[in-house]
């Protein structure tokens, strides 16, 4: 049993940025439960080569895809052992991976980012391979986020992510549920780069556009938003359903317009998701950092008091409960909760390799 103990989370989202590495210390407190600290953090930027194999990724034929899960194994090791270089080495390895496919519906969730091959390159145990577990079990193998959001960042009445996906956590009826919202910076990188920008930074893009009515109305009016959770989002949707809504309206308006229309869906979406009674809203993911964004969510509910906390927290805090989730795995405690992804039971999920 772990009581104390150093661990590396590794993340790669679906906005395609890179790979985020936390270092991350833990105790576990008298009453039970964990105090955490971020001890230093960095993010690997993807090379254009990698960003668009990872991109094609579900297109690739079977011997190309085991390729890039080898390649994208490699790199990540390769930068563990560089950032690390001779100094002192985690007790563990706790790596998300990058997700090709997901679609619990039928049973399959795919993230690549082979475990043996980190643990073989960095000499140090790796954990992967959380998801499969609870699909197996009936679930949605998302999020996984929630259970750190109980037990790290319980003070806060709900947790809200705003990655390639938006997604939200919160306490009720004595239980966590959790579930993905919308797209977030997958559509809003994507209408950033008609502009020629690689991302709306502090969504000035949007910010000086006009809203969009017919388009706004199409979007909200998608099924997925009137479905009761568990539920989860995958790129799959995004590229079927979400983007043939968007992209017809390319031609007669600007990006700066595109992207405001987003940003208002994005919040509306967003703040219908928030329980009524929170007073108070945590926000991270790459989208807190999208000031406009942020005040639009603050317009739309007065009162809640939404807390965007340091940059470390912002950027790292998935890589962070996924360093967690792996602690969780190595002691055999639950690190994934049925309530939030309507699996049969609670899981201890996760592949571990030994170097």
């Amino acid at each position: 049993m772990r009581n104390e103990c150093d661990g590396i989370g590794i993340m790669s989202g679906t906005s395609l940025d890179g790979i985020d590495l936390a270092w991350c210390h833990f105790t576990r407190k008298e009453d039970g439960g964990w105090d955490y600290r971020i001890e230093h953090a960095v993010t690997l930027p993807y090379s254009d080569n990698f960003r668009e194999r990872l991109a094609k990724a579900p297109h690739l034929s079977a011997l190309e895809y085991v390729k890039l899960n080898n390649d994208l194994s490699e790199a990540i090791a390769e930068g563990i052992n560089e950032w690390l270089g001779d100094g002192p080495r985690p007790d563990f390895l706790a790596s998300h991976g990058h997700t090709v496919f997901h679609q619990p519906d039928i049973g399959l969730t795919t993230q690549i980012g082979n475990g043996a091959v980190l643990a073989a390159r960095t000499k140090i145990l790796t954990v992967c391979d959380f998801r499969t577990t609870d699909v197996a079990l009936g679930g949605q193998g998302a999020p996984l986020v929630p259970i750190g959001d109980e037990l790290l960042f319980g003070k806060y009445d709900a947790c809200l992510n705003l990655g390639g996906f938006s997604n939200i956590s919160y306490r009720i009826n004595n239980k966590r549920i959790a579930y993905d919202i919308s797209p977030c910076n997958m559509a809003l990188n994507k209408l950033a780069n008609l502009a020629g920008l690689p991302y709306d930074k502090d969504g000035e893009l949007s910010s000086k556009g006009a809203i969009i009515p017919t388009l706004l109305e199409k979007l909200n009016l998608l099924a997925y938003y009137h479905q009761q959770p568990p539920k989860s989002l995958g790129k799959e949707w995004f590229d079927s359903t979400f983007w043939p809504v968007t992209e017809p309206f390319i031609g007669d308006y600007s990006p700066s317009d595109l992207a405001r229309t987003v940003v208002e869906h994005i919040a509306m979406q967003l703040t219908a998701n928030v329980p009524e009674k929170a007073q108070t809203l945590l926000v991270t993911g790459g989208g807190a950092h999208n000031k406009f964004l942020i005040s639009q969510i603050r317009s739309k509910r007065e009162g809640l008091e939404v807390v965007v906390p340091d940059k470390l927290i912002v950027d790292y805090k998935e890589a962070l409960i996924f360093a967690f989730l792996g602690l969780l795995r190595l002691n055999g405690e639950n690190n994934c909760l049925r309530s939030v992804t309507g699996a049969r039971e609670d899981c201890c999920g996760g592949a571990v390799y030994f170097c």
